[in-house]
Parts: structure tokens; C-alpha cells; sequence
């Protein structure tokens, strides 16, 4: 059995339970119109735009290219200013550097024009051929740095090539795990030490060697043209991510992988020092629209530990506190606070189908397998309220009506059209999953509700690294977990992550799957939203014609490019969306958690007026 409370964390439970327990009204006690209650009781606000926050760890690099994660993307996002940025409610793209653009060819080609007042943090002028420059450097780092599947569409980028060389000898076994990476020193000071030997890495550089040139050109100094193979209407959503960007110089300032203040950004924030105590970022007076930014200074403030973080909060330590790993029941107590909030992750966990064995090369198959998952008792029982169950294949409520709900009774119609009446003549199904024991209970619970609906039998193939990678590479499976981030809310970038990565040999497939995994099961139930995310189930209604319920055979099919296409031909079994969560000072104002969880720093304000309400009979 699962241990949900470590011993270390008893006491914390304990304070939390107190805590929690204040909610309850005294027995026969006449109900009155309660206060709002926060878990961190604040007399005051703050008086200055100082703005405290508790995201993670300390942060191992301050390069966009290596940033897949907070907390870097969070500094990322405050230090860097790409073409466009994301609007943290709307998750739409606004102007950054760029001030407007357009598409031609059907969507294939965009032209970005750059506002000409974007500078350095040196004071030199942010042009187009910054970002070719940065562009070319990503697409040469390769597969080795996280999210690279992003510039995949982008002409030119498959072949691209690089090599990493590590200056230090003997250091070929780290295959570019570590890279970019900063030793954690558990022994933090509250010395504010800047540029220490602690935070640098063995150098690095990419090698010389010839590439070809990727599908972005500098028409003029301030009009970018990006030509990509599919086409993307949604573009400017994509390059809102980290990943492009633009780093002065090529990359300079990341030679030697040193985290200090002297590197030269273009956002809104500068970097005023970095030591054992976090990274403090000042207003940078540059910017081009400084004035619409409140906040003077942001201090990142590092936590070794989920109940060190939350400590903090309570303690007025800090302002925000997200990126924290609460056990479970931590999580559950926590709920009722009005300044704990819950939001949707963009990540997805699903099924994805071998469509060259047979019978899965048969679309009614594939949708009757799919529907005859209840993935709301998935969410709530296996997952313990802590994931949102994915009736599509992207967390973005789009309104679409056909989805993939659980229909058990079409489910059964579609085997017997397929050849299989109450699964006379099919196969056993070989369903491969990673070796972790939420995965392991998933995969029985759909193994039992495909044998009660369809009496399906199934093979439960339980593999871990390796193992797990020969035999997807191999071939030898009919049905394999996978999960995937989706770091952006551009639709044909997310069609391409997901049903791109489809050979486990590469780094997209393979590792990026770990990571995955890694990101959205921090804890099971440490994301719970289960109040916010019962959505109603719905039939996947397909129209019923012959010409849905012919057999396709996968191989040669067009490469997926919209959620919908992806719903009507169902390569893939969406089953959950993470949630992530963060505690919220109710003096802070602008702070924006969304499902890509990217909040903009430049929206964020201290509301230095703001003051606690009176409880009942309070004068």
C-alpha cells in the first residue's frame, strides 16, 4: 500500500489539519456569513512593488534554449522578450517585439514586423537578425535540448546538425543529460553572493561544422520572414514559447553555462543578482513599455522542499508559492483556502495505438476502445481527484462538441461491425506501459472496463527504461502509454509533439516521454482538482455512414495537424490532463496561473492598499 504521508511531513500534516479545521462551524452554531479565509493570515500589505516568489528550486540555467520547466521558464519569460508573448487569461498571442505581423501561402509563410524602440539591456537595437541568429543556434543544439519538436516545422530544421563538445575530459558518459545544467548545493546561505563558482558548469560550444540554413531570414532589420513545411494559422502563439527567444550574440553570454547578473537580455526585467539565496531581477528601465510594468523588483525565492515553501508563505516570507510538490493529503487540506487555486495543466497522458497490427488498423476498433474508458471514475478513483479527464486531446476549451465521451453501448455495436461480436476472434491486447505504479493501476482499471464492456482480455506489458524502449522500438505491442507537455497553446505545434513522436529511438520519443512522465505525475493527487474539472460526458457521435466505419491502415496517412482530425481518425486514447496549483497573497494583483503555466510577470502588481475584511462583530 502507498504511503501518502511520508513521517517527515507529520507535522506539517498536523498544522495543516489544525488549520483546516477552523473552516467548521460550532455544533447548533447559527450559520453566518463567513470571511474569507486565507491560509496565510496577512494583517498588511507590502508597501513596496516588491514581488516575492517561491516557483522551485534553485534555477540550473538562465538560457531560453535549455529552459523547459519552471522555475528557468518563469525567469525565462521575465528576462527575454520574444516577437510575441501570450496573454496569461486568454492564452492568445499579443505584440512583443513584434508589433503586428501576417501570413501568406496558406498559412505557410510569416512575416513579423519588429518595433524599432526593442533594445539590449546594453542599449543596443533588437533586430531580425538577432532572432535568425538564435533561431540557427536552437536548431543546431538539437535534439538534446528540451522542446527542439517545437521547430520542427520550420523549413529546414531536420537537417540541421550539431555536435556538443565538452571541454572537460572524461565527461562523454553525460549524453547531454547534464548540460546546461547547475549542481544544486544543498547548503543554501542567505549570502547574496553574485557570479560564484557554484553556479558554473564545465564549458561548452557547438562545433563547427557546416549546417544548412533554417526557414528564417532577415528581410530587414526590423522584418522577419519564417517559412514552415505544414501550414500554422496559429504561429504567433508558438513563438511566444522560451525556446525563440532571442539571446544577444548568438548565445555568448552561455558559452561557459555561468548564471551571474552580467548577461545582456531585452524584457521587461534585468538580472540584479543571483547567490545561494535565489535570483533578484530589477525593473529594466530600457524596456520599451517599462511604464506599464509596476513591479520594481522580483525575488526569486529558492525552496528545497514543498513544506519549506509553504512555510515560507505562511510565515509572509513570500508572496507566491507555485512548482511545489504537496503530498496528497496536504493538498486535500489545503483546498478550502481561498488563496489556493487549481488550475488545468497542458500536458496530456494517453494511449496511442500500433495502427499497422491488425485489428487496430480499424477505426471502429480504435473508437470503441476509446469509449469504453469511464475516465471520470479513472480521474476520481485511480488518480484520486488529482488530473481532469481528456474528452479530447488538447486542455483548451475550444467548445467543441465531439469529443470522445464513454459510450459503452456504441462501443459494443462498433466491435460487432468490426467483425467481433462480444469479442469472438479478438486478440488479446498487449498494452505497454511504463514501470510506476500510478500507470500500473491505470492500465488494470482499463483493462477492466474494456473486458466489462467488450470482454476484451488484456496483457498488461509492465517495462521500465530500456526494456520499455525495445520493445516499442520493436514493434511488438498493440497499444502504448505515452505522455507528453504541451509547452505551447499553438494547435498544429501540439498535433506534431503528440502524433510526431512516434519512433522511440530519438530523444522526442523516448526521453521526451520520461519527461513527460516526470512532469505530470509529481504526485498523484498532489494536483487534485477535483471540484473544478467534472465535465459532463459526452458520445463521441460519429455520423453512423459507411464511409466512417471503413478500415484504414495508418501507415500512409497525412501527418495530423488539428485536434479535430485527430478525433475523427483516433490514433490515440487521450485519458487525463495533470493539474497544477499555487498559493496566492490576496494582496497581489495580475498574477495569472493558466494552462500553460506561463503568468506574466509585467501584469503583476502589490496592491499596497489592500486590507484584510472584517470578521463578524468586528469594529
Amino acid at each position: 500500500m502507498r504511503e501518502l504521508v511520508p513521517a517527515k511531513s507529520s507535522s506539517f500534516i498536523l498544522l495543516l489539519l489544525l488549520a483546516a479545521l477552523s473552516f467548521l462551524p460550532a455544533c447548533g452554531e447559527i450559520p453566518q456569513e463567513e470571511p474569507e479565509v486565507f491560509y496565510s493570515e496577512t494583517n498588511e500589505a507590502p508597501k513596496t512593488q516588491t514581488f516575492r516568489w517561491s516557483n522551485g528550486k534553485m534555477p540550473k540555467s538562465f538560457d531560453p534554449a535549455k529552459a523547459s520547466a519552471p522555475p528557468e521558464t518563469d525567469i525565462v519569460r521575465a528576462i527575454y522578450e520574444g516577437l510575441t508573448d501570450t496573454d496569461p487569461k486568454t492564452l492568445k498571442a499579443v505584440p512583443a517585439v513584434a508589433k503586428y505581423w501576417k501570413s501568406a501561402d496558406e498559412n505557410r509563410v510569416w512575416v513579423f514586423t519588429l518595433r524599432e524602440d526593442a533594445v539590449w539591456s546594453n542599449g543596443e537595437k533588437v533586430t531580425a537578425k538577432d532572432f535568425v541568429r538564435s533561431w540557427q543556434r536552437v536548431a543546431e543544439l538539437g535534439e538534446e535540448i528540451p522542446h527542439h519538436a517545437l521547430l520542427h516545422n520550420i523549413t529546414g530544421v531536420h537537417s540541421t546538425k550539431a555536435k556538443s563538445i565538452d571541454k572537460a575530459a572524461g565527461n562523454k558518459d553525460r549524453e547531454g543529460k547534464d548540460k546546461g545544467r547547475m549542481p544544486v548545493n544543498s547548503s543554501f546561505s542567505s549570502a547574496n553572493t553574485q557570479q560564484e563558482s557554484v553556479f558554473k558548469k564545465p564549458q561548452q560550444q557547438i562545433a563547427k561544422i557546416k549546417t544548412p540554413t533554417i526557414g528564417v531570414e532577415a528581410v530587414s532589420d526590423y522584418e522577419l520572414k519564417v517559412s514552415l513545411n505544414e501550414p500554422d494559422e496559429e504561429f504567433p502563439k508558438l513563438v511566444a514559447h522560451p525556446l525563440f527567444k532571442p539571446v544577444y550574440a548568438g548565445g555568448r553570454d552561455f558559452e561557459d553555462d555561468e548564471m551571474n547578473a552580467s548577461i545582456i537580455t531585452n524584457g521587461a526585467f534585468r538580472i540584479a543578482s543571483v547567490g545561494r539565496d535565489g535570483v533578484t531581477l530589477d525593473r529594466e528601465e530600457r524596456y520599451f513599455d517599462k511604464n506599464k510594468v509596476k513591479l520594481k523588483r522580483v525575488k526569486f525565492v529558492p525552496s528545497e522542499s514543498a513544506d519549506k515553501a509553504l512555510a515560507a508563505y505562511k510565515a509572509g516570507e513570500v508572496d507566491v508559492v507555485t512548482n511545489a510538490n504537496f503530498e496528497p493529503l496536504a493538498l486535500k487540506l489545503l483546498t478550502p483556502f481561498v488563496d489556493f487555486k487549481r488550475t488545468t495543466h497542458s500536458a496530456l497522458n494517453f494511449y496511442q495505438f500500433n495502427v499497422t497490427r491488425e485489428p487496430f488498423n480499424d477505426k471502429r476498433v480504435r473508437e470503441a476502445l476509446a469509449i469504453a474508458i469511464d475516465r471520470n471514475k479513472l480521474t476520481e478513483g485511480e488518480m484520486e481527484g488529482a488530473a481532469k479527464p481528456a474528452f479530447d486531446y488538447l486542455p483548451f476549451d475550444v467548445g467543441r462538441e465531439k469529443k470522445l465521451g464513454s459510450d459503452s453501448g456504441k462501443a459494443k455495436e462498433l466491435f460487432e461491425k468490426s467483425g467481433f461480436p462480444n469479442a469472438e476472434g479478438f486478440p488479446k491486447i498487449k498494452l505497454l506501459v511504463n514501470r510506476n505504479n500510478v500507470q500500473e493501476k491505470i492500465a488494470k482499471s482499463v483493462a477492466k472496463m474494456w473486458k466489462e464492456a467488450l470482454n476484451v482480455d488484456t496483457e498488461i506489458l509492465i517495462k521500465g527504461g530500456k526494456e520499455f524502449d525495445e520493445i516499442r522500438s520493436s514493434g511488438e505491442y498493440d497499444i502504448v502509454r505515452r505522455g507528453v507537455v504541451l509547452p505551447t497553446a499553438d494547435e498544429t505545434a501540439n498535433m506534431l509533439v503528440i502524433f510526431s513522436d512516434d519512433k522511440p529511438e530519438t530523444v522526442a520519443g523516448a526521453d521526451k516521454t520520461q519527461k513527460a512522465e516526470s512532469e505530470t505525475e509529481k504526485s498523484p493527487v498532489a494536483q487534485e482538482s477535483a471540484n473544478e474539472k467534472k465535465s459532463a460526458e459526452t458520445s463521441s457521435n460519429p455520423s453512423g455512414d459507411e464511409e466512417e466505419l471503413i478500415i484504414d491502415t495508418g501507415v500512409e496517412k497525412e501527418t495530423i495537424l488539428t485536434e479535430a482530425e485527430a478525433i475523427d481518425s483516433i490514433p490515440a486514447i487521450p485519458l487525463y490532463f495533470p493539474t497544477s496549483y499555487s498559493l496566492v497573497k490576496p494582496y497581489v494583483l495580475g498574477f495569472e496561473m493558466n494552462t500553460l503555466d506561463a503568468p506574466s510577470l509585467k501584469n503583476v502588481y502589490i496592491d499596497s492598499l489592500w486590507q484584510p475584511k472584517k470578521k463578524p462583530g468586528q469594529s
